[in-house]
C-alpha cells in the first residue's frame, strides 16, 4: 500500500481497507495494492505479470474486476468517514474497453459527477439502504483509457 499521496487521516481506514481485500481470496490472487485515496478518487494498481491474457496483454476480466473493486473501495471509504457503518455491493455496471493495456493495471474511481453524495447519505439515514452512481477506469500509460466503467453501488445498514 502506497500511503504517498494519501490524504492525510485516511492511512488508517486505507490500512483497514487493504486488509479487507486481502482476506477475500479472489481478490488477494488479483495481487492489487492501494495507491491513494485523496477523499475523492481511490486509485489501486496490479502487475500486468498476474493478469496477462494469451495476447500478451491485460486480461478483460482483471480490468472489470480491478474498477469494480476501485469504485466499492471509494463507497466504503467515504461512508466510513461520513460515519455510516453499511454493507456495500454493486448492483450494475457497465464496462467499456477502449484499447488493450500492455502494462501494470492502474484503477480509479470517484463518485459520478452527475450523482449527489450528500442526498445519498441523507436517503442511507431515511430508509437505511441508498444506491449511488460511480465512474471508473483503467489508463494506458500515456494517461489514456484502457477501459472504462460507470456503475450503481448500494450501501445497506450493516446487521
Amino acid at each position: 500500500m502506497d500511503l504517498g499521496s494519501v490524504a492525510a487521516g485516511t492511512d488508517a481506514a486505507l490500512a483497514a481497507l487493504a486488509r479487507t481485500l486481502q482476506a477475500m481470496p479472489p481478490v488477494a490472487a488479483l495481487q492489487l495494492r492501494l495507491d491513494g485515496f485523496d477523499g475523492e478518487c481511490l486509485r489501486l494498481h496490479a502487475p500486468l505479470s498476474a493478469h496477462v491474457n494469451d495476447k500478451g496483454c491485460a486480461f478483460g476480466g482483471s480490468l472489470g474486476s480491478l474498477m469494480t473493486l476501485a469504485a466499492w473501495g471509494v463507497v466504503s471509504l467515504r461512508l466510513q468517514a461520513a460515519g455510516v457503518s453499511a454493507d456495500v455491493f454493486v448492483a450494475s455496471a457497465q464496462v467499456h474497453y477502449r484499447a488493450p493495456l500492455f502494462a501494470d493495471l492502474r484503477a480509479e474511481a470517484r463518485v459520478a459527477d452527475s450523482a449527489d453524495w450528500e442526498a445519498f447519505v441523507a436517503r442511507f439515514h431515511e430508509r437505511g439502504k441508498a444506491g449511488i452512481e460511480l465512474d471508473a477506469c483503467v489508463r494506458l500509460p500515456d494517461g489514456g483509457v484502457a477501459a472504462e466503467c460507470h456503475a450503481r453501488y448500494v450501501a445497506v445498514a450493516s446487521r
